[in-house]
């Protein structure tokens, strides 16, 4: 999962429209094992109909994932329609999936299909649906076990429909299902794959190969000449730890295209708070780390007794937590063992014998933690 939070066409333009069809427009940029892994699951999910949930920070690209499935699917030369759920007020919202009939609220000069309708043979993408009201979680779950589509304002004659629905959220679902704020039926129905990306800061040597992928797309919209980055001002790019992800590193260089224009990127072109990331780098970690899953994942084992095998082995192979929130575990137990891999095995809770396979697991997924850095 990487840096890939951007579509290319094959001629290296973006093409980001809402209606793209072809399957060769959409790629994910980056060669970390995050993202030739993502790219390698996209493949596969590509190949079936199965609702998908996309998860991630604000900015990690996961439109952009909900478009490289359908690019790839066998729905590509049909629609891919995204609706905003949290840019719309309730009632707009109903319209704008289920369509309206003319005259069934003020404004309502015509008819009008909404997206499921459009789309049909094609792709729902539901972004933010965590963010829909209650009332249209219930009018959503029923489309879903149904498929029939219900009208704003119709008072019959029901249509049947047939898409893809795929759905992101940077919030937690589990969490706001257990606030009675998200229905636990219809996370069910979409969480039927779950396809989380991670941060920026957690695959950074994607970083160059997405700044010269923007540095070409916006120096063709502008008309300008293309940059080139220095060796220092890439390093910079690399260390900052990116909280706005991809979308706040797309708006950086199309920042320094248009006040640049020509010639090299160098330190001091970059913005302040880039500049300042060197300073900044001790410390940052140690403040993520307070709100991380592996906190709450360590918590929960060495509190509660809970082996590493019942909780955070499980979510790591449903794909509910990434490598990266395993690397942190690890470091975590390492930090408190001094180093020991054994007696981490026994804070984790696991039996004695355990030790060659919970060092297999974590070589073959490339979650191994160097023990000499905390001796």
């Amino acid at each position: 999962m990487t840096t890939t939070a951007t579509a290319v066409e094959s001629g290296g333009r973006v093409n980001v429209l809402a209606g793209m069809r072809l399957k060769k427009n959409v790629e994910l940029v980056g060669g970390s094992p995050e993202i030739v892994a993502l790219q390698q699951e996209l493949e596969r999910l590509a190949r079936s109909d199965a609702k998908v949930l996309i998860t991630g920070e604000s900015g990690v690209g996961k439109e952009i994932v909900a478009r490289s499935i359908h690019a790839q699917s066998s729905r590509a030369h049909h629609l891919f329609a995204p609706v905003n759920c949290a840019g719309l007020p309730e009632t707009l919202l109903e319209s704008e999936l289920f369509g309206h009939v003319k005259g069934s609220f003020t404004g309502a000069y015509r008819d009008k299909p909404g997206k499921m309708e459009t789309a049909h043979l094609g792709t729902v993408f539901l972004d933010e649906v965590g963010e829909m009201t209650l009332r249209m979680q219930g009018l959503l779950l029923r489309f879903l076990e149904t498929g029939e589509l219900q009208k704003v304002g119709a008072d019959g004659g029901t249509r049947h429909v047939n898409v893809r629905i795929i759905a992101a959220t940077n919030r937690d679902l589990r969490q706001l299902v257990s606030q009675g704020t998200f229905r636990e039926d219809l996370f069910y129905r979409l969480n039927v794959i779950h396809i989380i990306v991670p941060p920026l800061r957690d695959r950074r040597q994607d970083i160059p190969a997405l700044v010269n992928q923007f540095l070409l797309q916006f120096a063709g919209a502008n008309g300008t000449s293309m940059l080139t980055v220095s060796p220092d001002a890439m390093n910079e790019l690399m260390a900052y730890s990116w909280p706005g992800n991809v979308r706040e590193l797309e708006n950086a260089i199309e920042r320094l295209v248009v006040t640049q224009q020509s010639g090299t990127i160098d330190c001091e072109h970059l913005p302040q708070e880039i500049r300042n990331s060197g300073s900044a780098r001790a410390v940052a970690p140690k403040r993520e780390r307070r709100k991380t899953v592996a906190d709450d994942l360590y918590k929960r084992i060495t509190e509660t007794g809970e082996s590493f095998w019942d909780s955070a082995y499980p979510m790591f192979m449903e794909r509910e937590i990434t490598r990266a929130n395993i690397r942190d575990l690890i470091v975590l137990g390492l930090r408190e063992t001094r180093g020991s891999y054994k007696i981490l095995i026994r804070i984790f809770n696991m039996a004695p014998r355990d030790y060659k396979r919970f060092l297999n697991f974590l070589r073959k997924h490339d979650c191994h933690v160097p023990f000499k850095d905390y001796r």
